[in-house]
C-alpha cells in the first residue's frame, strides 16, 4: 500500500490517480443521455429573476400565518367584521397581491420562453396566466369585502 494514511485494519481501496496539471481532466458530455435524446426540453432557463423573487417564501409565510389566524378567529365565531379578521386581511390582502403579481409575472415569461421551443406548453402557460388573474380579481374583491363589512 502506498497510501501513507492507510493504518492495519483499514479497507483497502483501488484509488485512480489525481489527475495532474498536465493530464486532462474529464469533460462533462455536452451530449443528452440516450433516454433523453429526441425528446423535447424539460425546463427552459429563466432569463432574469423577478422583482421579488428573493422574498417570496418569506412573504409567503406571513400571508400564512395571518390566513391562519383570520380562519381559526371565523371557525371559532368570530364575524367577518371582526377586528382581528380585519387586522389579518389587512396585512395579508397587499402582500398576497404583490407575491400572486410576481408569481403572474414569472409564469408569463415562461409562456414567452416556451413559445419558440415548445407552443403547447407557452399555450398551457398563458392559460395560467389568465387563471392567475381572476383569482387575483377574486382576491382582491373578497379582500375589500372584508376590509369594508
Amino acid at each position: 500500500m502506498d497510501d501513507e494514511r492507510w493504518e492495519p485494519g483499514m479497507p483497502v481501496l483501488d484509488r485512480q490517480a489525481a489527475p495532474g496539471p498536465e493530464a486532462p481532466r474529464t469533460v462533462r458530455p455536452t451530449t443528452l443521455p440516450r433516454s433523453l435524446q429526441g425528446l423535447p426540453p424539460r425546463s427552459v432557463p429563466e432569463v432574469a429573476p423577478t422583482p421579488l423573487q428573493a422574498h417570496y417564501i418569506n412573504l409567503s409565510v406571513v400571508v400564512l400565518l395571518c390566513g391562519a389566524v383570520a380562519i381559526t378567529a371565523l371557525e371559532l365565531g368570530a364575524s367577518i367584521g371582526n377586528p382581528l379578521v380585519k387586522l389579518c386581511v389587512a396585512v395579508a390582502a397587499p402582500l398576497l397581491t404583490i407575491t400572486t403579481v410576481d408569481a403572474v409575472i414569472r409564469i408569463w415569461r415562461s409562456a414567452w420562453a416556451w413559445m419558440p421551443i415548445d407552443r403547447g406548453r407557452g399555450l398551457f402557460r398563458l392559460a395560467w396566466v389568465g387563471v392567475s388573474l381572476i383569482g387575483l380579481v377574486a382576491m382582491i374583491g373578497a379582500s375589500l369585502d372584508v376590509l369594508l363589512a
